[in-house]
């Protein structure tokens, strides 16, 4: 089984510019989890509302259009899938899909971003407390897999320009601690755990600046799944050479026989 995540950073542009398509024919995902798709059901193309032989699972945000979002495109139909994981506040913005399979649960997430101002920061922190919760719950009942935008970058090889960064959101140590205290209590970081020495690989990449060319990027993107199922993910895959957003696709495989 092969898992896709990736931000599209607007999935009517990335379908409209022909990145969309491609990613399924090259790769042949089982699941592609997508995250800031800015489209609500009724605004995508007869064929992105019924692509191919996959299952889709969409969620918009309710509080702004244009705005947020995620979608899941499955092979095989989910035994059950749900918007949100239960906290109106953050569910109406459109952030996460929980879809149940036999053997796991998939969660795609958008994570918000700490920009803005001290409450989008106070936000976010808040979010990543609830989400937190919310899958220790979860994995009680069956293991987890999430994956998508975590918008921070954990540790200095995390990102090109660590000492230049401290101090701005993605980067911030109060950020960075969930991420220790999300490791602590077990979730694994799969592509970390199998390089934990490789620098140099980014998700991310500013678009103003070029910064792609150069390689001046951020590792934000993350697959994080339940120590149990761990040895079931045969490899890790960053996608640097897919294009068609500001953020590359990241994909594993699964072996679970």
């Amino acid at each position: 089984m092969k898992i896709i995540s990736w931000n599209t950073n607007g999935l009517r542009a990335t379908y409209k510019q022909g990145h969309f398509e491609p990613l399924f024919t090259k790769y042949k995902p089982d699941i592609v989890c997508l995250q800031e798709t800015k489209s609500e059901f009724d605004q995508l193309p007869e064929e992105l509302q019924n692509f191919k032989n996959y299952h889709l699972s969409l969620s918009a945000c309710k509080t702004k259009k244009g705005y947020s979002g995620v979608a899941i495109y499955s092979k095989e139909e989910p035994l059950s899938t749900k918007p949100g994981f239960g906290e109106k506040r953050f569910d109406d913005e459109g952030r996460t899909i929980v879809s149940e399979y036999e053997e796991f649960f998939l969660i795609t997430c958008y994570f918000p971003n700490g920009g803005g101002g001290p409450e989008r920061l106070k936000y976010k922190l808040e979010f990543y407390d609830a989400f937190l919760s919310y899958i220790e719950k979860l994995k009680k009942k069956k293991l987890v897999i999430f994956c998508g935008d975590v918008n921070t970058a954990h540790a200095e090889i995390d990102l090109a320009r660590p000492k230049e960064n401290v101090e701005n959101t993605g980067f911030l140590p109060i950020e960075r601690s969930w991420m220790d205290k999300l490791v602590r209590k077990g979730w694994v970081d799969v592509y970390r755990t199998l390089n934990p020495d490789q620098k140099d690989v980014y998700t991310y990449w500013d678009q103003k600046t070029r910064s792609r060319e150069r390689n001046v990027g951020w590792r934000i993107d993350y697959f994080f799944c339940s120590p149990e199922i761990f040895h079931n993910i045969k490899s890790f895959k960053t996608l640097t050479d897919y294009y068609g957003s500001d953020h590359c696709p990241i994909m594993i495989e699964l072996n679970l026989e």
